[in-house]
């Protein structure tokens, strides 16, 4: 995941943490990978070759109107929570400009992490959840 994040990176900017999760849409779904940098989220769209598949979409916390998971209220708190404790977790996300984003990861935890992407995975999801706990809180309730 981080070769396809690498290249979308500003100068200067690290990436902090990256993991794999599936987008669903009304029409379709596709393998996502979600990088994590200390100013923004990085959603870029995977090929089955885990190339990068379009252009990055590019979310600092300014540009979040809503954030969700499946089964917590529209807090921040809850969605860093929610990320760190669930075996699978399904993040909702609505920008200011009105997209929406539903997005699904696996934690990679317990007997059969390997299968859930293992230890990069896990740490990809710990930045999400560290960088949603130091983000501001979004200014309107749930999408």
């Amino acid at each position: 995941m981080r070769g396809a994040l690498e290249p979308s990176l500003e100068p200067g900017e690290a990436l902090r943490g990256a993991c794999a999760a599936t987008q669903v849409g009304i029409f379709r779904g596709r393998q996502v990978a979600i990088g994590v940098t200390s100013g923004r989220l990085l959603i870029q769209g995977m090929t089955r070759k885990f190339e990068p598949d379009g252009p990055p979409l590019s979310l600092p916390p300014e540009r979040l109107a809503a954030v969700k998971t499946e089964g917590a209220g529209g807090g921040w708190w809850e969605v860093t929570a929610a990320i760190m404790d669930g075996v699978a977790v399904t993040l909702k996300l609505r920008t200011t400009d009105g997209e929406k984003l539903k997005l699904t990861m696996m934690r990679a935890s317990g007997p059969l992490a390997g299968f859930g992407g293992g230890e990069d995975q896990r740490r990809g999801l710990e930045a999400l959840a560290e960088w949603f706990a130091a983000a501001e809180p979004a200014r309107e309730g749930p999408s």
